[in-house]
């Protein structure tokens, strides 16, 4: 068998605000709120669980996306005025990165989390 990530508890401030935000970012749809969580399904195998807590540190997720998803979900992020930057340690210079051939991004949620995006995997 395959180990297939299914979900992981994303803590955050307000777990309502925190999947609205994720979802409209990534172009996803928030999930039914019908448990102690606010789920955002990522795609067939991944559900991001939302969860309200005070005191956390950062975490830090990436995403292999297609160049198509990357673009858009760029726009998005330009459209918010979201700070961007080309690596974990420059989060705000504006810039993406070229590693591995594809392009990249980094940049903070609400919660300062720094979430990634790439379209050549690591």
């Amino acid at each position: 068998m395959t180990i297939v990530l299914n979900h992981t508890i994303v803590p955050a401030r307000d777990k309502a605000a925190s999947a609205r935000f994720f979802a409209r970012i990534f172009g996803l749809k928030p999930g039914r709120r019908d448990s102690h969580f606010a789920p955002v399904r990522v795609n067939k195998a991944l559900t991001l669980l939302f969860d309200d807590d005070t005191k956390f540190e950062s975490h830090h997720y990436a995403f292999h996306v297609s160049k198509a998803e990357f673009d858009a979900i760029m726009g998005r992020i330009k459209k918010a005025k979201i700070a961007y930057g080309s690596a974990p340690w420059s989060l705000d210079d504006g810039k993406l990165n070229d590693w591995n051939g594809g392009r990249g991004v980094y940049f903070r949620d609400p919660n300062g989390h720094v979430l990634e995006l790439m379209t050549a995997p690591q």
